[in-house]
């Protein structure tokens, strides 16, 4: 799944891409590296981040992923959004997916609008919000207390009428670096939801701080947690660089 972010102050690529043509490039060039879904957002979750408003989010979105679906009308495009409204516009201009950084916990309406198209479904799971999940979090079981929002939250869109879900457990979303690498070292407690896992570190913190370097300088380390997060029961990875995850997968496959 390869990233666009259409933000102006994304944590790594922010601004890069939210004008037409530079987002039709970039996704040209994840496509041909082997992306098989885009996720779009318009909305910035990095910490420190406001929620924003279905209007301002579509106003950045809209834009460009008509004409994202225009120009390769064959690719996979999912929405990264926690607004029904975002979501349904969105769907009706022809995306394929939704991924929600709340679980559905910040629109109640999302779980209905993304069964009513019948559209697979990204949950994901987070403390707080991103204006201040960072502020410090805390768990008496990081791995339980995953699971158990996701059991519950996917069992809610189940019963809303969603038939695809896939389940995120949410890697620097209210979570320390040592939350981060116990939970990824048990990925694989998350694999009897029977959901698919997607997984979502790329150059994130718990990386370049683990090595005291920068977002820029996270993409080997990035790729080192992607095999061991594919050992780990992960089926998606969500990537700032397409070329470097697909060979990991490809490599992985092979030793399978």
């Amino acid at each position: 799944m390869g990233i666009l972010n259409l933000t102006e102050d994304s944590f790594f690529d922010g601004g890069k891409y939210n004008q037409k043509d530079n987002a039709l490039l970039h996704v040209e060039k994840m496509l041909n590296e082997g992306a098989f879904f885009i996720d779009v957002g318009a909305a910035s979750s990095k910490p420190g981040s406001p929620l924003i408003s279905s209007e301002e989010e579509r106003r950045k979105l809209t834009p460009i992923l008509e004409k994202l679906i225009v120009s390769f009308p064959e690719t996979y495009f999912s929405i990264d959004t926690y607004n029904s409204e975002t979501a349904q516009a969105a769907l009706e201009i022809g995306a394929s997916m939704i991924n929600d950084i709340s679980a559905g916990t910040v629109d109640s309406v999302m779980f209905e609008t993304v069964a009513a198209f019948k559209a697979p479904y990204v949950l994901m799971h987070m403390q707080g919000t991103p204006l201040n999940m960072q502020e410090k979090p805390q768990y008496s079981d990081i791995t339980k207390e995953v699971k158990s929002l996701l059991i519950r939250q996917t069992q809610a869109a189940t019963a809303a009428g969603i038939n695809d879900v896939i389940i995120d457990p949410g890697f620097g979303f209210g979570k320390t670096v040592t939350h981060n690498y116990s939970l990824l070292k048990e990925l694989d407690s998350l694999t009897d939801l029977n959901c698919p896992i997607l997984l979502g570190i790329s150059r994130k913190s718990m990386i370049y701080k683990r090595l005291n370097s920068s977002p820029d300088q996270a993409l080997n380390g990035t790729t080192a947690l992607h095999a061991w997060g594919l050992d780990r029961g992960a089926s998606i990875l969500r990537v700032h660089d397409v070329k470097e995850a697909k060979e990991c997968v490809d490599l992985w496959t092979a030793l399978h």
